[in-house]
């Protein structure tokens, strides 16, 4: 029993197609399996595009765990496997390769050289070669909105995290190994935890009320605080970061592994006069992410 897909972001779509899964597992008495593909297709056929990724490998599969998943498997997405037919993904992978007894997909899930393959393939194969499908309709919230990876990038860059969250079924997050940064903030009081986002997609640069989570191995112990995430350009930056400071935290970071959950957004990154201007606004954002973090995000 597997569910197919790319599920980058794990939102709420994708967790209803996981669902599914699971309560055809439940049903036969069958482990619950999940396929996905690494690196993101899109990172093969289009290099040249902006950072896009809402969950990283890493990240991914935390929140597949976190789902009652027992297996993941991971197909290496490159450009010996991206010529494989359709036919040849059903027949290889999926019949010979995992035996599998039924699969669930999202209605827009395709595969195969040149996006070949569809649900209506797997439903036309599965009569022949003995394996049962499933396929997933559109899901949508309230408003009409469909649950899709696109939509929370589109949150995400115009500045909306609540929103992304309501999406995603949980606030959207960036983790990484905290750097050496410049340690300006040191000087007034504001130390931060510096992190790259590397393939994560750019949010909208600026001032958002964040909650840090400090990885400890067996447990994440989560602290409020605010972050800026942009270039800096008050002191001349020319390296973006996303610059996280704890509220009422005394350790060091340097070397741990931080998970920063984007609660909501406080203000647009801009350039002050001084920086004692910069300042006095950064006493502004830390009060205002208490009040937002207070009122419970």
């Amino acid at each position: 029993m597997v569910a197919l897909g790319n599920f980058d972001g794990l939102h709420q779509g994708h967790r209803i197609v996981i669902g599914a899964a699971a309560e055809v597992a439940k049903a036969n008495r069958a482990p619950l399996a999940v396929l996905t593909f690494e690196p993101h297709p899109r990172s093969l056929f289009r290099p040249s595009d902006a950072p896009f990724r809402l969950t990283p490998f890493r990240t991914k599969a935390r929140h597949i765990e976190d789902l009652g998943v027992d297996l993941l498997f991971v197909i290496h997405f490159d450009t010996v496997f991206s010529s494989k037919t359709a036919d040849e993904f059903i027949n290889e992978v999926l019949v010979e390769g995992l035996g599998v007894s039924h699969v669930v997909a999202g209605y827009d899930f395709v595969f195969g050289h040149k996006r070949g393959g569809d649900v209506g393939l797997l439903y036309q194969k599965a009569r022949t070669l003995g394996f049962g499908v499933t396929e997933v309709k559109p899901a949508a919230d309230m408003s009409g909105g469909v649950f899709s990876s696109t939509r929370v990038r589109q949150l995400l860059a115009a500045g909306k995290p609540r929103e992304a969250a309501a999406v995603l079924g949980r606030p959207w997050e960036v983790e990484g190994r905290v750097e050496h940064g410049d340690q300006r903030g040191r000087t007034i009081g504001f130390p931060t935890a510096n992190l790259e986002l590397g393939e994560y997609l750019r949010p909208h640069y600026g001032v958002y009320a964040v909650q840090a989570g400090v990885d400890h191995g067996t447990h994440t112990v989560w602290t409020d605080g605010v972050a800026n995430l942009g270039n800096r350009p008050t002191v001349d930056g020319v390296r973006e970061l996303l610059e996280v400071h704890l509220f009422d935290f005394a350790g060091d970071l340097y070397g741990k592994h931080l998970r920063v959950r984007m609660i909501d957004f406080i203000r647009p990154e801009r350039k002050f006069e001084s920086f004692d201007a910069l300042k006095q606004q950064i006493l502004t954002d830390a009060a205002a992410a208490r009040g937002i973090l207070a009122a419970g995000g």
